[in-house]
């Protein structure tokens, strides 16, 4: 494959769906009782799905696809079958400039839109200078650091299912579209959200691996529609020949992995449950602010050896030091230039002369950190520090890691540790409560409660929204630690 090749195929987060699959998804929507007058493939690529809903159901009238990419057309009208079915019906248009509303409504029918939408966010796109892009928004409405920190990122196929979910509200109408398992549940939440019309849903996983060569958790999700039901839930099964599987819904407008299992212990939750898991520290320049410890002198991340005080220097602990218990010594240290967030830093070349020598040298690598949240704030900020950072006990767990396992950690060489900002932590004065807060996360009940939330095929599927949200006060109750002992 040519170098233009792969950039085009990056570009239109290309994944063509194999016939064999095609055929798979048009039998799973027979199983499911779906039969369309109407058939409309928004990026129909090479055809595989048309071919597929061609022979599945003789019952439509009308089928049409839609694809930007004009090689793919000619690969497709040259599929003879294809053409002699006069039903079928194939037009060259871009997604994102397409005037879908008014092709849905020509069709009082029932409609099916049955899709493989692009695999790729637009960050990535963006990244290669790719045109195949929607209009640059915050079209989720994050709001201040969420916008600036990353969570304005989004699936291409996300924004596009969004639209086509708004195509089919208020009429008798099913979606049925291959994507990422992250991205479907995006959907139930947008769809939670704004309160939209939906009968059901259902997602059935698919080996993305097998179909596409993609290390990504991918299913094909289902949505019934029709003109008045509400139901903001979602039958999960682990394949597309799987009848037993579990429900994911809601909970005071947290989704929930298992809803049927969360319910049992929904008396732990709390929206305010006065507990703050903290994020560790972000400063986005690790070759200047953290350092190795190598015969006793500090080598920074671009190899130097340092000579700098100690007084703002910690022990650093990763995500992955925190996951794999590395967490008795360390030599890794890390540079904390502030004790919360918008300190002056102008006092540091007062009170440890080198150190702040060390950062004017470095200042170029600092100054030029491209996110946001180091505009306007003082210089040499980082972000992740409070009188919490500080104190000699933390409970922390790793945000990136499949496994529920906390971690308690002391004060290493009298000093507080401190950790990344893939690392969520608890921070305490008292060695004893630290320790009964570390025994209760741990019991059998909080393993539950949490697994019952956890989704785990997402990039970073433990979160402070969900730690936040078990009320450990009540957890701490002897009715729950009795019943537990019990069981």
């Amino acid at each position: 494959m040519s170098s233009n090749d792969r950039k085009t195929k990056l570009e239109y987060g290309d994944f063509q769906t194999p016939l064999e699959l095609a055929e798979m998804v048009c039998r799973k929507l027979i199983e499911l009782d779906v039969n369309p007058k109407v058939i409309i493939e928004p990026t129909c690529g090479i055809g595989n799905f048309i071919k597929a809903a061609a022979n599945s159901f003789p019952s439509a009238s009308k089928i049409i696809g839609v694809e930007i990419n004009q090689s793919y057309l000619i690969e497709l009208r040259a599929k003879h079958e294809l053409l002699q079915d006069e039903r079928c019906e194939v037009k060259h248009g871009d997604f994102f400039e397409f005037d879908w509303t008014s092709l849905i409504n020509q069709f009082n029918h029932r409609v099916l839109v049955l899709c493989n939408f692009p695999w790729v966010t637009n960050s990535q796109q963006g990244t290669i200078g790719s045109e195949n892009l929607p209009k640059k928004s915050n079209f989720q409405k994050h709001p201040g650091l969420d916008a600036l920190t990353g969570k304005s990122n989004f699936d291409i196929s996300e924004w596009m299912l969004i639209h086509a979910i708004q195509w089919l509200q208020n009429r008798d109408a099913t979606l049925a579209m291959l994507c990422k398992t992250s991205v479907a549940r995006k959907l139930l939440s947008y769809i939670h959200s704004k309160k939209l019309n939906l009968a059901s849903c259902a997602i059935y996983k698919i080996d993305a691996k097998k179909y596409f060569d993609a290390n990504v958790d991918a299913c094909l999700l289902f949505c019934k529609f029709d003109l008045s039901s509400q139901n903001y839930f979602c039958d999960v099964f682990s394949s597309l020949e799987s009848s037993d599987g579990h429900r994911i819904g809601y909970h005071n407008n947290l989704l929930v992995k298992d809803i049927d299992s969360f319910n049992k212990l929904s008396n732990l939750y709390a929206v305010n449950s006065g507990t703050k898991w903290r994020s560790g520290v972000k400063h986005d320049c690790s070759g200047v602010m953290e350092f190795r410890k190598i015969d006793n002198l500090f080598v920074n991340g671009f190899g130097e050896a340092v000579d700098i005080e100690e007084t703002y220097l910690f022990p650093l602990f990763k995500g992955s030091d925190v996951a794999q218990n590395r967490i008795n010594a360390t030599d890794r240290y890390i540079l904390v230039t502030q004790k919360f967030i918008g300190e002056s830093t102008e006092n540091i070349k007062t009170i440890a002369p080198k150190t702040g020598r060390y950062l004017e040298k470095c200042g170029q690598y600092l100054d030029n950190r491209k996110s946001k949240i180091y505009q306007n704030n003082p210089r040499f900020s980082i972000f992740g520090v409070g009188d919490y950072s500080f104190q000699p006990w933390k409970i922390a767990i790793c945000g990136l890691y499949k496994k529920l396992e906390f971690r308690l950690i002391g004060e290493i060489a009298n000093k507080p540790a401190i950790f990344d900002d893939t690392v969520y932590f608890l921070s305490f004065d008292s060695e004893r409560v630290a320790r009964q807060t570390f025994e209760l996360l741990n019991s059998p009940v909080a393993i539950n409660f949490y697994s019952a939330i956890v989704f785990w095929d997402e990039k970073r599927p433990i979160k402070s929204s969900i730690l936040n949200c078990l009320n450990l006060a009540m957890l701490a109750d002897s009715e729950f630690v009795t019943a537990d002992a019990h069981r």
